[in-house]
């Protein structure tokens, strides 16, 4: 990645949009204004998507339980977003099969209903049409499932896909469409012309400590649950536009479900939805609704949130997971819309949709949301920041634009995930056969990953290797922390630094580590090959 003088940001540079925010809202956002024929410029104070857009339940839906709340018009425009990322992103979003298991026939027949509707919101882009399953069809699709008292099942098709690895190929296919984008620079404070308008912003460099002044007709804050800080450096005034939801998943090894098929749990026991889903080669449950009053880029999981998962699970599988099967727990912050009405104790009085505002002249702030709908998201920012700021433009193309690396794979390949890079990366083991060589015994990554990573998406860290382009810290921390020193060699050689700092970045990624590691016991205890073998 180029730092800001290789990119010549030279003090009062000028651009037409300014994005603060490298998640998903952000970086569509970019990628709208630059095919637009807008100079613009992304700036992301950690790495791209290190927050809320790594840490979903990699579902790309339409929602489920919103149509059971009555909103049609959110869950329409969500499956049509579906349906367009899909063939977008051929290579990242795939159509995942959904078990509901019933347990009483009124069950099956509100949630057939339901999810027919469902199927025919999504018209043409229909994923495939929901069914019932017998008893024995369902324990056949799904051996891993309780099958006390079961009815039977529901099924129906969403999609499923890799949240990390997508904002990476947006971030690439806004590169090369032109934009430019900064990871680890921070903004410390926004620029005002003498009306007292948003003209620019002021940028520090965290890596080389260099700073900058850009200046901007737009500025866009894109920052997910710290819009309020950037809100804050416009008037420390400001009321709270957010309120963060914390959503908790625990990983386990894919055996305790035995299937392929994602399981939904309708209605827990206080209301919420989880589900199970198989992603790389693991098992994701989650997730949790929990109101917060604070925010950060590495938020923890309570206690309770965790032994809510593992007690659904454990009623719901026929073998019951318990705490030492737990291989990750990762944590994500929701940027919920603030209710108005003072400071309410729960998530359900927020809105889940998002929120579009000019908060001064210059800035305009978008939070809420979610992933599937990033696109139209960032449609509607961009054309209301053409508005605000009388801006030349041409009209938005990404409904129909190609994001970097899309090509249709059979997904039996863990390289495909890279699409049309897999190619580039196989060409670097011809060329250097040592970087065909695994991470780490238990995983089929290799090497040339790494290098590829650092080369060409923009990895400075192991934490960023290790957590958003290989996604191993958020499957199994263990192992991850067993990768960390053959990583931080590679990364070192790459970035030209020195053992100091191969040093530094280990002892730091640990430490992270140990954040995603449940039990209470010594990690030394409990190396990731036993978990293999």
């Amino acid at each position: 990645m180029k730092r800001l003088h290789q990119y010549n940001l030279t003090n009062n540079g000028m651009w037409d949009i300014i994005i603060i925010g490298g998640g998903a809202t952000g970086l569509g956002t970019a990628l709208d204004a630059v095919t637009r024929g807008l100079k613009t410029l992304l700036i992301e104070q950690s790495d791209f998507a290190k927050g809320t857009s790594s840490r979903s339940t990699k579902l790309v839906h339409g929602g489920v339980r919103y149509l059971a709340q009555g909103d049609i018009g959110l869950v329409k425009h969500a499956l049509l977003e579906r349906g367009l990322l899909q063939k977008n992103a051929q290579h990242l979003v795939n159509k995942e099969e959904f078990i509901i298991p019933c347990y009483d026939w009124f069950s099956v027949a509100k949630y057939l209903t339901g999810l027919t509707i469902y199927d025919w919101l999504a018209g043409k882009f229909s994923f495939g049409k929901s069914k019932y399953f017998s008893k024995k069809q369902t324990l056949g699709m799904m051996p891993g499932i309780n099958e006390k008292g079961l009815k039977g099942s529901v099924r129906y098709y969403d999609g499923k896909f890799d949240d990390a690895r997508l904002a990476i190929n947006i971030a690439q296919t806004a590169i090369e469409q032109g934009a430019v984008l900064c990871n680890y620079t921070k903004v410390t404070a926004l620029l005002k012309n003498s009306d007292g308008g948003v003209n620019g912003v002021e940028l520090l460099d965290t890596i080389t400590g260099e700073t900058s002044q850009q200046h901007a007709k737009v500025v866009i804050n894109a920052t997910g649950v710290f819009v309020d800080d950037i809100l804050k450096m416009n008037n420390p005034n400001s009321k709270k536009m957010v309120r963060p939801s914390q959503g908790v998943h625990v990983v386990l090894d894919k055996s305790f479900l035995e299937s392929e098929s994602a399981l939904m749990i309708p209605k827990t026991s206080d209301g919420r939805v989880l589900f199970a889903v198989p992603w790389h080669q693991h098992l994701l449950v989650g997730t949790t609704d929990t109101p917060l009053n604070e925010h950060s880029l590495e938020p923890r999981a309570l206690k309770e949130e965790v032994d809510f998962i593992m007690a659904t699970a454990a009623s719901y599988f026929k073998t019951k997971p318990v705490e030492k099967d737990i291989l990750s727990v990762f944590s994500g912050l929701r940027p919920l819309a603030a209710p108005t009405n003072g400071d309410s104790s729960s998530t359900k009085e927020i809105s889940r949709d998002h929120k579009l505002v000019v908060s001064a002249k210059g800035l305009i702030t978008i939070t809420g949301g979610k992933w599937t709908t990033y696109r139209r998201m960032a449609e509607e920012t961009v054309d209301l920041a053409i508005m605000h700021a009388n801006l030349s433009a041409n009209p938005c193309v990404t409904k129909t634009l190609k994001i970097h690396g899309s090509m249709e794979t059979k997904g039996n390949h863990h390289l495909d995930i890279y699409g049309t890079d897999r190619a580039n990366i196989e060409k670097l083991c011809q060329q250097e056969p040592e970087l065909n060589e695994k991470l780490h015994p238990a995983f089929p990554h290799i090497k040339a990953e790494v290098v590829w990573s650092a080369r060409n998406e923009m990895a400075e860290t192991i934490e960023d290797i290790l957590s958003r382009r290989l996604r191993i810290l958020f499957i199994d921390a263990y192992a991850a922390k067993e990768m960390a020193p053959v990583v931080a060699s590679l990364l070192a050689k790459e970035l030209k630094q020195q053992i100091s700092w191969e040093n530094d970045q280990i002892n730091n990624f640990n430490n992270l580590a140990n954040g995603y590691i449940y039990q209470s016991v010594e990690i030394e205890t409990q190396p990731a090959l036993a978990k293999y073998n």
